[in-house]
């Protein structure tokens, strides 16, 4: 069987990013569970807000072609979503919106079609970004991807880490584990 391989990334784009943190974790977690692991940082593939004349004047930035690469030479994805305002951040929805547009005659929901994610968040709140996992959720499922039913939301991110990056409680390891597993199986699954 073909080992599954996962694009990681986290829709932060600040250096002390809590989800930055939750994704190194849950990377790690893939990785042990069997799967090839990308992690990506946003910030590193800076892009323009969308806007279609933009787009139609320049076509689509190379940063973003690079991510949409990225996208096709990858099975499944692992997204760490910030919540802001009760959704997800702006540099999240960007880089979606850029990476669905058509290039090259092909069409633009190549890059999602067939994919499986995983999602995260991380949140210094009691309900550690929930709500901006279901925006998240939604966008991904209409774009043509098979979101988990399993997600994994940290509460008080803030104060869940260990001085070396890991999470503290034995319970929050185990979740994401668990999800990480998933990711990895289901994958698989429709892969092979």
């Amino acid at each position: 069987m073909t080992q599954v391989r996962v694009l990681a990334f986290a829709g932060s784009a600040r250096a002390a990013s809590l989800n930055k943190r939750l994704l190194r974790v849950a990377a790690d977690a893939v990785a042990a569970a069997g799967a090839e692991v990308t992690v990506v940082d946003l910030d590193d593939y800076a892009l323009p807000v969308y806007h279609g004349d933009l787009e139609a004047r320049e076509g689509m930035p190379a940063n973003a072609r690079t991510l949409r690469e990225m996208f096709l030479a990858h099975g499944a994805l692992l997204v760490a979503s910030p919540e802001n305002n009760g959704s997800i951040s702006a540099l999240l929805k960007n880089t979606l919106d850029w990476i669905s547009r058509p290039v090259g005659g092909r069409n633009g929901l190549v890059p999602y079609q067939g994919k499986v994610a995983a999602l995260v968040a991380a949140s210094p709140g009691g309900i550690g970004g929930v709500r901006g996992l279901a925006h998240l959720r939604a966008i991904l499922e209409r774009l043509g991807v098979l979101v988990l039913p399993e997600q994994f939301a940290l509460p008080r991110a803030h104060e869940a880490f260990t001085g070396d990056g890991a999470l503290a409680e034995p319970r929050h390891r185990a979740a994401v584990a668990g999800l990480a597993r998933r990711l990895v199986e289901v994958s698989g699954r429709l892969a092979g």
